[in-house]
C-alpha cells in the first residue's frame, strides 16, 4: 500500500505494458505467449503484486492472443479483481494519438497491455508531445508508469524484464 500511495497523488495514471514472449508465426499464427512468455508475464505480475505498484482496477488489450494472455497472467498473479477490456488501437501499427486522444478524457488510472512500435510511440508523444522519434523502446514484458499532472505526462517508474529475474548464485572459487 505504501508505494501504490506514494505513487497515487490524486492525478491521473497509466501502466504501458508491452506483451511477453510469443512464439513464432511458423509455430502458431495466432502467436499466443510461449512458455517463457508465461513465466515473464506472471514474474511482472508477482513484482507489481509485491510492490503494490499497479493501481488500477481496469486493463486495457489488444485483442491479439498475445495480449490477452499477458493481461490475464497479470491479473491472475496480482490476485485481485482488475476487468480485463478488448479495445482498439493498441496494436503495433496504430495510430499512438487514437489511443493519445482517449486517453486526454480519461479520469481514473487504466493499464494497457500492447505492443511495439505503438507503446514506443504512444508513450514518447504523450510525453514529448510528439511519436518520432521514438523516446522509449519496450522489451517484452516491460512496464512503464505515466502520471498526467497540469495536462502534461511524466514517467513514474520503468522496469525491464530483465530486472525481474534472480540473479544467478555465484559460486565459490
Amino acid at each position: 500500500m505504501f508505494l501504490r500511495s506514494l505513487l497515487n497523488s490524486g492525478t491521473m495514471q497509466i501502466y504501458l505494458i508491452r506483451h511477453a514472449h510469443a512464439v513464432e508465426a511458423t509455430e502458431d499464427p495466432k502467436r499466443p505467449l510461449s512458455k517463457r512468455g508465461h513465466k515473464q508475464a506472471r514474474r511482472l505480475g508477482r513484482f507489481l503484486r509485491k510492490s503494490d505498484a499497479l493501481g488500477t482496477v481496469e486493463i486495457w488489450h489488444s485483442p491479439l492472443a498475445r495480449s490477452v494472455e499477458t493481461a490475464h497472467d497479470i491479473v491472475e498473479e496480482l490476485g485481485r479483481r482488475i476487468r480485463l477490456v478488448q479495445v482498439d488501437a493498441l496494436e503495433g501499427g496504430d495510430d499512438p494519438s487514437i489511443m493519445a486522444d482517449r486517453l486526454k478524457t480519461r479520469r481514473s488510472t487504466v493499464a494497457l497491455v500492447g505492443h511495439e512500435p505503438h507503446l514506443s510511440a504512444l508513450a514518447s508523444l504523450l510525453v514529448a508531445g510528439v511519436a518520432e522519434p521514438p523516446r522509449f523502446h519496450f522489451k517484452k514484458s516491460a512496464a512503464v508508469a505515466l502520471e498526467r499532472g497540469d495536462g502534461t505526462w511524466a514517467v513514474r517508474w520503468q522496469i525491464s524484464p530483465e530486472l525481474l529475474v534472480k540473479p544467478k548464485s555465484k559460486s565459490k572459487e
